[in-house]
C-alpha cells in the first residue's frame, strides 16, 4: 500500500475534516487510509490544528476514550456574521421581489447553495454549544437551509410534510393554526423519523405569525422530544405578538412598500452568538 508524503497528507486532512465538519474521526480511519502509524497522525492533526487556528477556519478538538477521536468544529466572526446578513439585505431588498399582496419573492435565495450554506454557517454557531440530534423543517422553502445546517452539525434532517405520503409508513398527524391567515392546518410525520428523548433544531425560512413554527413545536411533544432551539431566516416585524416567540431571526422583515417600491428588512441581532 502507498506510504503518503506529510504534505499529502496534511491536504487530504483539511479535505476531510471541511467536507464533514463535527463528525469525529478516528485515529484508526486516518491510520487505514494514510498506512501511517497513529503517533505519526497525532503529528499530523497538531499541524492541520495550528493551521485551522492560524487561518480561523474553526477549532479542532481531541476526543479522549474509546469513542474518541477528532473534529473539526468552524467558526464564524461577528464581522463575517454582519457581512453575510447585510449581503442578504441587499439581495433580498430589490423592489423586483416585490409580489402582488405584500408578499416578496425569496424562492431564488434559499435553493441558491452560497446563500444557503452562510444561512447554516450562522445558525451553527448560534447552537454550538447545544447537543444536537437532529434538524427538523417543514416542507418546502425552508429544506435548503435546513439540509445545510444539519450537513454543517453531522446530523440527519427530519422534514415534516403538509400531506401524508404512503411511503412515510405510519404517520402522525396534528392541525395547527396559521398566524398569517389563522386558518386551521395539517401537518404530518412518519412515526420512525425521530427517537424519543431526541433534541432538535428547528429550522424554518420565514416566519409572520409563528404559527407553522407552533405547529412544529406541538409536533415535537407529540414525539417526545426537546427542542434546543428555533433558528429562522427571515422574520417579520408585524404582528409583534406572534404565536411563537422564543426564536432567533437573522433577518427582520419591517415592511414591504407596495406603493413605494421598498423592501425594509434589515439584519437582526442574534442571541446566543458569541463574538
Amino acid at each position: 500500500m502507498k506510504k503518503f508524503k506529510r504534505n499529502e497528507r496534511i491536504g487530504a486532512l483539511m479535505k476531510m475534516f471541511s467536507e464533514r465538519p463535527n463528525h469525529i474521526f478516528s485515529y484508526n480511519y486516518f491510520s487505514d487510509i494514510f498506512n501511517s502509524a497513529k503517533s505519526t497522525i497525532s503529528e499530523d492533526i497538531v499541524i492541520v490544528k495550528k493551521i485551522v487556528e492560524d487561518f480561523n477556519y474553526g477549532e479542532i478538538k481531541t476526543i479522549a476514550g474509546a469513542a474518541g477521536g477528532v473534529v473539526f468544529t468552524p467558526k464564524i466572526k461577528n464581522d463575517e456574521v454582519v457581512k453575510i446578513q447585510e449581503e442578504l439585505c441587499d439581495v433580498f431588498s430589490d423592489e423586483k421581489r416585490i409580489i402582488p399582496g405584500g408578499f416578496i419573492y425569496m424562492t431564488d435565495v434559499f435553493n441558491n447553495p452560497y446563500y444557503v450554506h452562510n444561512i447554516a454557517k450562522i445558525i451553527v454557531s448560534m447552537y454550538e454549544n447545544k447537543k444536537i440530534d437532529y434538524v427538523v423543517t417543514v416542507e418546502t422553502k425552508g429544506i435548503p437551509a435546513a439540509l445545510m445546517t444539519a450537513r454543517e452539525m453531522d446530523v440527519p434532517l427530519v422534514v415534516i410534510r403538509r400531506n401524508t405520503k404512503v411511503t412515510e409508513g405510519s404517520t402522525l398527524s396534528i392541525n395547527y393554526v396559521s398566524g398569517s391567515s389563522s386558518k386551521i392546518q395539517t401537518m404530518t410525520l412518519s412515526r420512525r423519523a425521530l427517537k424519543e428523548g431526541s433534541k432538535v433544531l428547528i429550522v424554518d425560512d420565514f416566519m409572520k405569525g409563528g404559527g407553522t413554527v407552533r405547529g412544529m413545536r406541538d409536533m415535537m411533544r407529540e414525539f417526545d422530544v426537546e427542542v434546543e432551539g428555533v433558528a429562522v431566516v427571515v422574520s417579520t416585524k408585524e404582528p409583534k405578538k406572534k404565536l411563537f416567540n422564543d426564536f432567533n431571526s437573522l433577518l427582520l422583515l419591517e415592511k414591504v412598500d407596495e406603493e413605494n417600491k421598498k423592501i425594509l428588512i434589515k439584519p437582526n441581532r442574534l442571541e446566543g452568538f458569541k463574538e
